[in-house]
């Protein structure tokens, strides 16, 4: 039987999430626009884990948010550039570098705390006419987490 093209294919489920993300991240922007928010879509997350740390390094950042090093690291220049970031070195290590909030990265942050009363009421609107999207996906990684593709696969 030949592969399929059809994108919307159950295979292709890594594509589809990726396109909901990039959707959420394409629709947010205009609404960031209008709320002040000069953050990056994507670097909210960052900025949250900053606020609760006070400090740390991307590397504490990655762990901290689940994410890679390298990926921590491509968002700090944005963030640094705007001025709502600081990067220090380590008194106690030269190569490592320590990320602070700057006065206007807690502004953003009280701004992005505000956007998301109301996205979230938005979100919950959304997840009444379509099922909790949030509920699935989250189960869907605990459950890749705990029983890796590859070994479903074998089964």
């Amino acid at each position: 039987m030949p592969a399929s093209t059809d994108l919307d294919d159950i295979t292709f489920l890594g594509r589809l999430s990726e396109a909901l993300s990039d959707r959420i991240e394409e629709q947010t922007r205009p609404l960031f626009d209008q709320a002040g928010i000069t953050v990056p879509v994507r670097s909210c997350s960052l900025l949250t884990a900053l606020s609760k740390a006070g400090e740390a390094s991307a590397a504490d950042l990655a762990r901290a948010l689940g994410q890679s090093h390298q990926l921590v690291v491509q968002k700090c220049p944005a963030l640094l550039r705007l001025g709502l970031i600081t990067q220090h070195p380590d008194p106690a290590d030269a190569r490592r570098k320590i990320f602070r909030l700057t006065d206007a990265g807690r502004d953003q942050l009280a701004r992005i705390d505000a956007y998301s009363v109301r996205i979230s009421k938005v979100y919950r609107a959304l997840f009444a006419e379509v099922g909790d999207v949030h509920g699935t996906i989250s189960k869907a990684l605990k459950a890749l987490d705990a029983k890796p593709l590859g070994e479903r696969f074998r089964e």
